[in-house]
C-alpha cells in the first residue's frame, strides 16, 4: 500500500477526536509532552512506550473518547512505518555492508593517506560527512572513533581538533540529510519533496559543518586539551579481513542513492511534465526506495564480494543489519502515532491559528518547537517527529521549496544543545575520555552551533527562494 493510499485510508476512517478550545488543547499538549519527558528521563522508559502512553494521555487531557484516540494513534503509526520503514531498513543494511566489508575503513585510510597535517581537520570532516550519508549516527561514531583516536595519537594532534570535525560531519548528516530517520519522518509528515529536501539539506549542511567542525575545533582544542585515551581504541572491522573493496567502488556505492534522488529532483524541475517519459523514468529510479535498494544490490557486488563474503555470509549480514533498527522503527512509528493524535485533536489547526495571530514565521516556529522538545527529551528523533506533527498544517499551502525548508528547520532544531538526557552525549564522553564539563564545552556547544547556524541558513534561504 502506498503512502498516499494509507493517508487516504486514515482520512476516511479517522475523524477529529475532539473539538476542545485552544486553552484546553494547549494544556493537553503540554501535559502530553510532559508525560513523555517524565517517562523517558525520570523512569528511563523506552521512547516507544513513552510516546504511546503520551499519545493516550494527550487525548485524555483533551477530553477525547479513548477509542478515537487509539484509532488516531494506530492510523498514524501505520502510515508512518509504511512511508519510511523500508527506507530505514535499507539504509541500515547498506550501513552494515559498509562497516563489515571494510569499505568504510578503505575510504578513511585512502583519504588520510593523502592528507597533510594542516588539512587534517578538514579531511576528518570530509570523511565523516561521506561516511555519515548512509550510516546512523551511533554506527558512524563506532566506525570513526578508532580513526580519530589513532590519527590524534600517531600525529600528535589535539584530540578535539580532530574529533570535533568528525562529530560535526556525522551530526549534520544525521539531522539534515535523508535517508536518515529524522529527516525521512519529517518529509513524510509534511508531504515534502525528498529530492528537493536532500538538495537543500546538502546545501545547508556544507557551511554548517565547516563552521561547527574545523573552525569551532580550534576553540574546542583550547578549552579542552586532553590526550587520546589508549583504552578506547577498539579493533577495526577490516583487521579481520584478508582483502577489502576498492576506494572508488565504495564511494560510488555510498553516493549512488544520493545521485539518483538528486537527479530525480533536477529532472522534475527542468522537465516539469508528469507525462514525459524521461520524467516518469527518473520518478522511478529516483524514488528513495528504488535508489536505496539499488545501492544495497550494488553493495553486494562492490563491497561484500571483493571482501570475500559468500552467499551465506551475505544473508547473515543482512539479518544483523536489520536487528538493531527494531527499536528505531518502533520509535519512529510511535512518533507518527503521536503526530496523528496531535493533528486529529485539532492541535495542528491551533498552531496554525496561533502562528497567524502572533505573526511568527512558520520556519522559526518549527525550529523553536523542535528545540524545546529536544532539550526536554534528549532525543533528536522524538523532537523531529513531535515537531513535525505540531507544524504539519503549516506546510499545506507552502511551495515545494518552503516545505523542504520546514523539514530542515525541524531537523536543525532537533540537534540543539545535547546534554545529559541524550545517549549521544554519554557516547562521546566515554569514547573521548572526557568529564561532564568537558563534554558540554565541546560536544554540547558544537551541537548548538550546528542547530543555530543551520536554522539561520534555513531562514536566509527562505528569503531568497
Amino acid at each position: 500500500m502506498t503512502r498516499l493510499s494509507v493517508e487516504m485510508l486514515a482520512a476516511d476512517t479517522v475523524e477529529p477526536i475532539t473539538s476542545a478550545g485552544h486553552a484546553q488543547l494547549g494544556i493537553a499538549v503540554l501535559l502530553g509532552i510532559a508525560v513523555i519527558v517524565l517517562l523517558i528521563t525520570k523512569f528511563k522508559l523506552h521512547a516507544f512506550l513513552a510516546l504511546t502512553i503520551g499519545s493516550l494521555a494527550l487525548g485524555a487531557f483533551a477530553g477525547a473518547p479513548l477509542d478515537k484516540v487509539i484509532t488516531s494513534f494506530t492510523a498514524g503509526l501505520g502510515s508512518t512505518v509504511a512511508g519510511v520503514g523500508v527506507l530505514i531498513a535499507l539504509g541500515a543494511i547498506l550501513g552494515k555492508m559498509l562497516a563489515d566489508s571494510g569499505g568504510a575503513d578503505q575510504i578513511v585510510d585512502t583519504i588520510l593517506g593523502r592528507a597533510s597535517a594542516r588539512s587534517m581537520p578538514w579531511t576528518m570532516v570530509l570523511i565523516a560527512s561521506v561516511i555519515g550519508l548512509p550510516l546512523f549516527f551511533e554506527v558512524g561514531i563506532v566506525l570513526l572513533i578508532p580513526v580519530v583516536l589513532m590519527v590524534a595519537k600517531r600525529g600528535n594532534y589535539s584530540l578535539m581538533r580532530i574529533g570535533i570535525p568528525a562529530l560535526a560531519g556525522l551530526s549534520v548528516m544525521h539531522g539534515l540529510v535523508p535517508p536518515h530517520p529524522g529527516p525521512l519522518v519529517a518529509i513524510d509528515a509534511l508531504g515534502a519533496n525528498l529530492g528537493v529536501t536532500l538538495a537543500l539539506g546538502v546545501l545547508i549542511a556544507i557551511p554548517t559543518v565547516i563552521i561547527a567542525g574545523p573552525l569551532f575545533s580550534k576553540y574546542a582544542a583550547r578549552w579542552v586539551d586532553v590526550p587520546a585515551p589508549d583504552r578506547m581504541i577498539p579493533q577495526r572491522a577490516s583487521e579481520d579481513l584478508e582483502k577489502r573493496p576498492g576506494f572508488g567502488a565504495t564511494l560510488a556505492t555510498i553516493l549512488l542513492p544520493v545521485v539518483l534522488m538528486l537527479a530525480k529532483a533536477l529532472v522534475d524541475i527542468i522537465v516539469d511534465d508528469p507525462e514525459n517519459l524521461v520524467q516518469r523514468t527518473f520518478d522511478v529510479i529516483g524514488n528513495p526506495l528504488i535508489a536505496l535498494l539499488a545501492a544495497v544490490i550494488m553493495g553486494i557486488f562492490t563491497l561484500l564480494r571483493p571482501a570475500g563474503f559468500g552467499k551465506e555470509r551475505v544473508s547473515g549480514l543482512v539479518e544483523k543489519g536489520l536487528a538493531p533498527i527494531a527499536g528505531i522503527l518502533l520509535i519512529v512509528g510511535a512518533g507518527g502515532g503521536f503526530k496523528q493524535t496531535l493533528i486529529d485533536s485539532g492541535v495542528g489547526r491551533m498552531v496554525l491559528e496561533i502562528s497567524e495571530d502572533w505573526s511568527i514565521p512558520a520556519l522559526l516556529l518549527a525550529w523553536l518547537i523542535a528545540v524545546a522538545i529536544r532539550l526536554a527529551t534528549g532525543s533528536a528523533t522524538v523532537a523531529t517527529v513531535s515537531a513535525a506533527g505540531l507544524v504539519a498544517p503549516l506546510a499545506a499551502d507552502m511551495s515545494t521549496t518552503h516545505a523542504a525548508l520546514l523539514v530542515l528547520a525541524i531537523g536543525a532544531g532537533s540537534l540543539f544543545f545535547s546534554h545529559v538526557n541524550d545517549a549521544g552525549f554519554w557516547l562521546v564522553k566515554e569514547y573521548f575520555g572526557l568529564n561532564v564539563g568537558q563534554t558540554i564545552k565541546t560536544w554540547s556547544v558544537m551541537e548548538t552551533i550546528i542547530s543555530v547556524v543551520a536554522g539561520a541558513l534555513v531562514l536566509l534561504l527562505s528569503l531568497i527562494i
